[in-house]
This record gives structure tokens, sequence and C-alpha cells, in this order.
């Protein structure tokens, strides 16, 4: 039988005859390929062997990893915490230092009140971990503790629930109410890292309404697994301290007789002070600021305390407050009409100052000298003193915004000015948080001439977003802005000392001189405030130092 060769068959035995002849001119190649080498390291030894020399060592490079230093477990334990709820600077704090501490291997986990106004976007993400019956009241009287949690950032929220304490609206309503709410809530924060048995090495407690914390500590928790634990107080406001009836807080506190004397919570033999126990039991007290550590010894800014305070000196530490550099950027900000940073910040906040004026309905005038002042209107913050300068600055050349709420008094004075210098004066009488960003970006200084400031943030805020900060030199205040000094051109921002409305006045006038006159000295200061380091960093590894100082090492 004959077979007939396909063209398949034919196809495939010329496949295979080109694959043969492609094998053969590979091996040419590869033979002329290997002769050039050869001759080329005959030709070049000491390159040959400087490429042997150099592979290995890029093959085994290690990458060194810093040093953080031991881990430490902190427990902080405060009223309020920023996103889920803010009054004030406390809610900053709470919010900012755990996160920066985080990034420093340290353990964090924040305990609040999980009360009824916190968003429900974070409610709804809150995740059950427990609940169980706590002994309160000095008759024994039980009451439910629910434990919620929450994780971002690398720091863990726990929330304490209980309707009976926190289904109010706001955080804080009366002090008649708060003392039984906060007596419950410093007891139940230990209770929860006892039961969820998370032991820490340090429990950072804040300002009055945790200040019973170290006092539980050292009775009720003594022989337990958190027992062991030092104890931080930090003071962010010592005008408030949670002074009520010894009875009351005796019985809803449940503490032991021994602790209600004249060295710890008795003031005025009929009243107890919650702060002031705070202080007797804890291993290291606080404040946001070294000056403001040294001001609360003296009978001036000691609120009654300053005997006290100066028994316990050698605990007292100052470490100032930063501020969260990533939600307070403003070459990031989104609420700024134009971005900047140092290298753009001279040409685009003129941007920012038109849209500023425009939108408060001010005179658009780009050399006019815009000066700003976010602030509580109380006296803390030294609204007397602007109250008396204001009819001096209104020259026709300055333009004044005022944000903020507080006493009718001085809401119904700035109106005031404002309808007496209509398109020179803005009275921004609520708090919006858009209308801030937009006087921080589009204003040339920012005031805060308090009468007493623990630290204050609006001046580190203003400096981060080139705003020229005219302040008194008292607290944090002091401690953050050094002052301008034309013959060198140094210091970022204006300063006065004693509290009068005359020296404020002053100060005014020689930033306005500086900022009419000297023009580019003005600029370079913009410069450096946008440039100065105001973020947690360098504060949270004093915390941490602080803290590795109370805790042996293992």
């Amino acid at each position: 039988m004959t077979v007939v060769p396909t063209v398949e068959s034919t196809e495939t035995k010329k496949a295979a005859a080109i694959t043969v002849e492609n094998t053969k001119t590979k091996k040419k190649a590869a033979l002329k390929t290997e002769t050039a080498i050869t001759k080329e390291a005959v030709a070049q030894p000491e390159q040959k062997e400087e490429i042997k020399k150099e592979t290995p060592v890029e093959e085994n490079h290690v990458i060194e990893q810093p040093d953080l230093g031991p881990r430490r477990s902190v427990a902080f334990i405060g009223s309020e915490c920023y996103p889920f709820v803010k009054t004030g600077g406390l809610g900053d704090v709470m919010s900012a230092l755990p996160k920066s501490l985080a990034k420093l291997n340290v353990d964090v986990k924040v305990i609040i009140p999980r009360y009824k106004c916190i968003p429900w976007e974070y409610q709804e993400k809150m995740e059950y971990k427990g609940s169980f019956y706590m002994d309160l009241c000095s008759d024994g009287r039980q009451y439910y503790v629910g434990i919620m949690e929450y994780q971002e950032d690398g720091v863990v929220y726990d929330f304490i629930d209980n309707d009976e304490f926190f289904s109010w609206g706001n955080p804080y309503t009366n002090l008649i109410d708060d003392i039984p709410k906060f007596c419950y809530f410093s007891k139940a924060a230990l209770a929860a890292l006892n039961y969820l048995d998370w032991v820490p090495d340090v429990v950072h407690c804040h300002d009055w309404q945790a200040a019973l914390v170290p006092l539980y500590l050292r009775t009720f928790f003594k022989d337990t697994n958190v027992g062991r634990a030092s104890a931080v107080l930090t003071i962010h406001n010592l005008k408030f301290q949670g002074i009520y009836d010894r009875k009351m807080i005796q019985y809803w506190s449940g503490l032991p007789d021994y602790v209600f004397n004249k060295d710890c919570l008795i003031q005025n033999w009929l009243d107890a002070n919650m702060l002031k126990g705070g202080i007797t039991y804890c291993n290291r007290l606080t404040t946001v600021s070294n000056t403001y550590a040294g001001e609360i010894q003296t009978e001036e800014y000691g609120e009654g305390l300053a005997e006290h305070l100066r028994y316990h000196q050698n605990k007292i530490r100052g470490i100032v407050n930063g501020i969260d550099v990533n939600i307070w950027n403003p070459s990031t900000d989104k609420l700024l009409k134009a971005n900047y940073d140092a290298k753009t910040a001279i040409e685009n906040k003129k941007i920012n100052k038109k849209a500023l004026q425009e939108s408060l309905g001010l005179e658009v005038d780009e050399h006019k000298m815009v000066i700003g002042l976010i602030s509580r209107l109380t006296n803390q913050k030294g609204l007397d003193l602007v109250n008396d300068v204001i009819p001096g600055v209104m020259d026709g050349n300055t333009q004044v915004i005022v944000l903020g709420t507080g006493d009718s008094w001085y809401e119904d004075a700035f109106r005031f000015y404002e309808n007496q210098y209509k398109g020179s004066f803005c009275a921004y009488i609520a708090y919006n948080e858009n209308v801030a960003h937009n006087i921080y970006s589009g204003c040339d200084a920012l005031l805060v001439p308090s009468r007493f400031e623990p630290c204050g943030l609006t001046q580190l805020i203003a400096m981060r977003y080139g705003a020229i900060p005219i302040v008194r030199e008292t607290g944090g205040l002091r401690d953050t802005v050094q002052p301008y000094n034309m013959f060198d051109n140094t210091g970022n921002g204006f300063t006065f000392d004693r509290y009068e409305s005359g020296l404020l006045y002053d100060t005014i006038n020689r930033a306005k001189t500086c900022y009419f006159e000297n023009r580019e000295n003005w600029d370079d200061m913009v410069i450096r405030d946008i440039n100065k380091d105001v973020s947690w960093e360098t504060s949270a590894k004093q915390y941490k130092d602080m803290y590795v100082e109370l805790t042996p090492r293992y």
C-alpha cells in the first residue's frame, strides 16, 4: 500500500529542519559570546574581580530598623476624644497623643464613656466585648458596665456603656449630675481593664473627670492585675477641679474614709475635691506646658491648690501639646480656596485672604492687614483687653474677624463693633469648622491675648497656616511663641507680658509696623512659622520616656 504524504507532514518536516538550523545558529552565537567574554575577562582581570566583590554585598544588604525602645502598654482614661466627642483641647489630646505613641511602639488603649451624642457612623462599627455589674456606692449599690470596642490607626478605643449615666445629649451637664457620672466612669474604666484582662504598665488619666482613677487604683484595685500599673494624671486646665459636697462624693465614689482628709480629698472642711485627690495619689502629674507647670504653683494661677501642688512639685512635669498635622495641613486642607506650603504660602495666602474677605462681607483688599481671633468668648481668653483696643486698632488699614461663642456681654460687644465698622469688622458668633480653617489660612495675624493659657492650640494651628500669632507670655503661649526681633530677623510672633490693654495695643501696632513697613521680614516669619515643628512627635517621645521611667525594664 502506498502512503501519500499529506501537506501537514510536509510542513512538519520543514519546521523541524528550520528548528535544527536555528539550534546550530544559536550554538555558534553562544560560542562567539563565550569567547568574547573570555577575551574581555583576560583583557580586564581587575574589572572582573570588582564585579565579584560587588555582587555579594548587594545581595546581603540589610536595612536597619529604628530602635523604638522598650514597649509599654498605656491605658488613656478621659471624658472626651475626637472624633467621637469633643468640647475643647482635651478631646484633641486624647485623639492625637495615643496615635503618636502607637508609632513609637507603645500599646495604647483609650477608654471614654459611650455618650449618646457620639455619631452613629462610629456607634454602628463598635463591637460588643462583654458586660458585668459593679459595686459603686458606699451602700454597695450595683451598676451595669458594658464594653464596646472600636479600632483605628493602631489604637483600640473602649467605650463604657451605661444608659443611666450617659444617655444625655452632651458629655457635661451640671456638677450635681456630673459627679456621680464620673465617679462611676473612673471605677468602671479600671474594672473593664480587669474584665478584658488587659494589664497596662501605665494608666494615664485626664482632668478632674478621671482624677479618682489613681485613688481607685490604690484602694479597690490594689490587689488586682491592673493595680500594678503606675498612675499619670494630666491637668489640662486647673480651673476645673470637681469640687462638691464631701458626703455626696463619699457616697457615690464608695472610697474608704481614710482618703477623705485635708491632704487628699478634703477642701474647706465641708467639700471634697476630686482633682486634689488625684494629685495626691498619682505617680506623675503633668501639665500641657512647662511654663504652666510652674504657674500653677503660684497663688495667682494655683486656683486654691498652689500649696498642695508645691508639696507635690517633685512629681510635676510640663510637656507642651502638639497638633495633628494631618488634619491641620494647608497643603492638603480641602476647605481652603488655595492650598500651599512654605514655598507657595506668600502668594497663595493672598488668594485665601480674598476668599475670606468675600465670604464674610469685608472689603476685598489684599493690602489690608487681616487680624483673626478664634476663641471661646470668656474672660480667660483676654477678651476684655481686646474689647478695649478695638477702636484704636480700626484705622482704615486693618480688618478684624472674631469667631466664637461665649459670654453674652462679649457677643453683643463684638456685634456692636461689626455694625460700627462695616466692611472692616466681622463678628461670627458661632463655631464653624469651615470658617475656622479659612480664617487660619486667610488672615495675616491671629490674636491670643489670654489671661492664662495652659497650652493653647490656636497659636500652634496659626503658625502651621502661616498666620503670625500675637500672644501674651503665659503658659503654653510663652513656650511656643518666640518674640520677633527686628534687628536680627528672628522669632515667630509678637508677645507682651503684663495683662494690660495698653501692652496689647502696643504689640498689635508693632506687628502692623512690621507688616506694612518691613514686609520682607514679615514674609520670612511666615515661612519660619510654617516650617516650625508643631506636631506631637517630640512631645510623644517625652511622654514615652516618662512611661519608661515609671515602669521596670523587661
